[in-house]
């Protein structure tokens, strides 16, 4: 098993551009949705999604974040980026 700061640190890996853009990802587990929470800040932009406990393994074992990804994308294109 992991805790947040590991899967933060592992979504940083997989999403250099998440520093280098400015934007700040913040994770937690959420007990009631029975998921991580991601939040993605850039300036006054805000995005939280959900990554469920399947996707988190997946980011966890090196593969792709093929849903936190797309906020990602959202997010950039939303400031400009």
């Amino acid at each position: 098993m992991y805790d947040k700061q590991t899967l933060c640190d592992k979504i940083r890996k997989i999403y250099p551009d998440i520093g280098e853009c400015g934007i700040d990802v913040k994770v937690d587990y959420d007990e009631g949705q029975k998921a991580w929470t991601v939040l993605l800040k850039k300036g006054n932009h805000e995005l939280k999604t959900y990554l469920e406990p399947e996707d988190a393994d997946t980011c966890m074992d090196g593969k792709q974040c093929i849903g936190l990804g797309i906020q990602i994308a959202q997010l950039k294109d939303n400031v400009g980026l």
